[in-house]
């Protein structure tokens, strides 16, 4: 993998690494963890793909603005680093959970610099009241006794599928280290920012103009499959499918699957004349 680089956004100095040759595709991972949730797919993509990997706010390397911020915030940060890059071609977007979210508003606000967008596991309603009130909860108990094991355990039980956990020492372990490394209060106000305060995208989808891949994992309770499908069918251009034994981090969880689910859609795309 290339060296990291910090560029410097409206929502922190964010790390960012470049690797492989060929068409942009730019991936943000999702809450919880970096850039490292991607190395499993990255080797396999980046033999014909010029893979930008930036790490979110409050993530890894990254930085954030010391303040809360908005999805539509980092999708900017986005153009700037790829303004920063020098990179004017039109990018595939591949997003994991908060990637893909900002991959919607990215896709949306700057339609000629995106070609296609993947939304991996990416629940495009607000937080319900159960969920919002685990999230307090979670808020509450890292700011008492930060990534302890019981957190750990429990950020895990939601990222990952139940046969990752007990089959995958090592996707347990990238969870488990990252939270373990990650800066407390910048965590925290990543997990407000981008998760409890989330707006429902729900009405955005009719505007994304750009062939979208939903996948979602088999396993992932707040993204089911009909979910996933619904949602496509508010898109133009949009399509879904499904990973067996897989929760959130599906490219962790299904790496090969992952990019054979991502390679069919690109190659679907070749000659394609882009949705109006």
């Amino acid at each position: 993998m290339a060296a990291k680089q910090l560029v410097s956004t409206r929502v922190g100095s964010l790390a960012v690494q470049v690797t492989g040759q060929g068409p942009s595709t730019v991936l943000w991972s999702s809450l919880f963890v970096d850039e490292r949730s991607w190395e499993r797919v990255a080797a396999d993509l980046a033999g014909d793909r010029r893979l930008v990997l930036i790490t979110g706010p409050g993530h890894g390397e990254s930085t954030d603005p010391g303040r809360p911020y908005t999805i539509e915030e980092c999708a900017v940060a986005a153009a700037t680093v790829l303004d920063t890059l020098g990179i004017t071609d039109p990018v595939d977007w591949l997003g994991n959970a908060w990637g893909g979210h900002v991959g919607a508003l990215f896709a949306t606000r700057w339609p000629a610099r995106c070609r296609s967008l993947v939304m991996i596991g990416t629940p495009v309603q607000a937080l319900s009241t159960k969920e919002r009130v685990c999230t307090i909860f979670l808020l509450l108990a890292y700011r008492l006794f930060g990534s302890a094991g019981f957190i750990q355990d429990g950020v895990t039980k939601v990222l990952l599928s139940a046969r990752t956990r007990a089959d995958d020492r090592g996707a347990v372990d990238l969870v488990k280290s990252c939270l373990a490394n990650a800066d407390r209060t910048k965590l925290r106000n990543a997990v407000v920012s981008v998760s409890l305060h989330r707006e429902d995208l729900t009405s955005l989808l009719p505007a994304i103009a750009v062939p979208t891949l939903f996948i979602t994992g088999a396993d992932h309770s707040g993204w089911t499959p009909q979910q996933a499908r619904a949602a496509s069918q508010l898109v133009p251009d949009g399509s879904s499918a499904v990973v067996a034994y897989a929760a959130y981090l599906v490219p962790v969880e299904a790496p090969e699957e992952t990019v054979r689910l991502i390679r069919q859609f690109w190659a679907a795309q070749v000659g394609r004349p882009k949705t109006a």
